[in-house]
């Protein structure tokens, strides 16, 4: 199985959320956790590119569910 790993500005381009509330969503358990890419101290982290796209996912299920529970 091959892994993708997307870097801060990527993630930020892909969901279209700022550095600050992408760190809130983090900070709430509400987005997934980035994983080091170097030792533990290390800066440099990534996001796994199909946990992102499974979060953008559920965001589409939820919508479509509240607009399907709006039209009854």
């Amino acid at each position: 199985m091959s892994v993708s790993i997307l870097r801060r500005p990527e993630v930020l381009k892909k969901v279209g959320l700022s550095k600050t509330t992408l760190q809130s969503l983090m900070d709430a358990g509400e987005f997934p956790k980035p994983v080091k890419l170097c030792g533990q101290d290390a800066r440099a982290v990534g996001w796994i590119d199909n946990e992102v796209q499974s979060w953008i996912d559920q965001k589409i299920v939820a919508r479509d569910a509240e607009i399907a529970g709006g039209a009854a």
